[in-house]
């Protein structure tokens, strides 16, 4: 590595990070139940955990970004971090990383900002965040032609096997659950069977 190639070097290495981040970030928030709870952790530690990998993985973006500016080997305008498809190179690609980005950008704003906000806009663009990964890993395969190849691709591939495996396992986890008019149907029967069970045992007791 020399002088001429550290930021395309430092742009390849921090981008695959910042996939691993954003893949973690996105598997965290499918795994955490209504309560906001993972399974041994209590919920101001998964809160916790989720924001600082999502600024951690915004860091690392914004290294990703000001490092394939500063690569001279390519004409990049700054601007394309932030504003999707103003890039002359790799116009498309480039276009899907800024909106990515841009939509973490959101996720946090709005995360930090979540006792002041309505809830319903809240989790609209919470959830409208969720697409930042796959616009993300287009972005990586697309414009980045080590992720086509080796020993990176299998890493990528893997970050796509844990989030399809982590939404399957939240899909059969909410089959499972009751509907909530269901659940309150169920409870009332329950009720109702534990109220004449226990009748039934006070009349044989006084005969």
């Amino acid at each position: 590595m020399s002088g001429s190639t550290a930021f395309w070097y430092a742009s390849r290495a921090t981008g695959i990070v910042a996939l691993l981040l954003l893949t973690a970030v996105l598997v965290l928030g499918i795994l955490v139940n209504r309560q906001g709870r993972l399974p041994g952790l209590p919920r101001f530690a998964v809160t916790s955990l989720h924001r600082n990998l999502s600024l951690l993985s915004v860091a690392f973006i914004a290294v990703h970004v000001l490092a394939a500016v500063l690569d001279t080997y390519v004409s990049i305008p700054a601007t394309a971090g932030v504003i999707p498809f103003v890039s002359g190179y790799e116009r498309f690609w480039l276009g899907l990383g800024a909106i990515s980005f841009d939509l973490m950008i959101a996720m946090i704003v709005t995360s930090l900002l979540r006792g002041r906000m309505n809830r319903v806009l809240w989790r609209a663009i919470h959830l409208l965040a969720y697409l930042s990964w796959p616009v993300a890993f287009a972005h990586s395969i697309g414009s980045s032609k080590d992720l086509q190849h080796g020993w990176l691709l299998y890493l990528a591939v893997g970050c796509a096997l844990v989030v399809v495996a982590a939404t399957a396992w939240r899909l059969a986890q909410a089959v499972r659950q009751v509907p909530r008019a269901a659940r309150v149907a169920a409870v009332y029967a329950q009720h109702t069977s534990d109220n004449r069970r226990s009748r039934r045992t006070r009349e044989t007791v006084k005969r």
